[in-house]
């Protein structure tokens, strides 16, 4: 199966391009944690909120976050009052990163980042490969509890807000994404990461996974089984159309 029929069985089972074109924005209710979260001293930063995504461009609003509202996009992050006031605000998040004192400690600023462009990537997929720059190939085949899973190999433009520019995405036979590795160079070049994606649920016409668990992965390219670095359930999205 080439790329292209690959990319449009997948588009087709998560209630297809047209359907995902009048969609503005989701607003999801969401519940997160793990164990990436607790070892950067933020186990509870995203423990139960509210995301509006844009659909057309990454930007994420959460609420609440850390007493207010957290606001994402890609140049900045901020955190505001119900008034609008900023209570704080860093330009060009990811630069800061790769200081040592990242490694150790995030503050709710570098959290805010992370969360904001992960939730938008997870929601707004399959849907943003359509994307300008970004390119699909067809991978090899993956053996998973007895099935078999095509994969597709996405490369991500350099300056695009994601986990890294290579990713691969795994395709069970409703066209279904079932899995999707990464690393998370946020946090380190070592987080090589299993992200099992189950319990798809449709909302609005458009079918989303609810349950979200993230793991590192082995050399062999399996997952191991603990700890769980990250844990996304979803409580609820409503597609708000123009």
């Amino acid at each position: 199966m080439s790329a292209e029929r690959l990319l449009q069985r997948v588009m087709a089972a998560h209630g297809g391009h047209e359907r995902w074109r009048r969609a503005r924005a989701l607003r999801v209710d969401v519940r997160c944690g793990g164990a990436a979260l607790t070892a950067r001293f933020q186990r509870n930063a995203y423990h139960r909120y509210r995301a509006v995504l844009d659909t057309r461009r990454p930007r994420v609003r959460f609420t609440p976050f850390k007493g207010h509202h957290g606001v994402f996009t890609p140049e900045r992050v901020w955190i505001e009052t119900d008034q609008g006031a900023v209570v704080q605000a860093r330009a060009h998040p990811r630069h800061f990163f790769p200081s040592w004192r990242r490694h150790i400690y995030w503050d709710a600023l570098d959290v805010l980042y992370f969360g904001g462009y992960a939730m938008w990537n997870y929601l707004c997929t399959p849907f943003l490969w359509y994307s300008e720059n970004i390119q699909l190939a067809e991978g090899d085949p993956w053996q998973a509890a007895g099935e078999t899973w095509q994969t597709l190999m996405v490369r991500f433009p350099a300056d695009w807000p994601t986990h890294c520019p290579e990713q691969i995405f795994y395709i069970d036979d409703r066209g279904y994404i079932r899995r999707h590795d990464y690393t998370a160079r946020v946090i380190g070049p070592y987080t090589r990461a299993v992200h099992t994606c189950d319990d798809h649920r449709t909302f609005d016409g458009l079918v989303f996974p609810t349950r979200r668990r993230v793991y590192p992965r082995r050399r062999d390219n399996r997952s191991l089984p603990f700890p769980t670095l990250i844990w996304i359930d979803i409580d609820h999205i409503e597609v708000i159309d123009d």
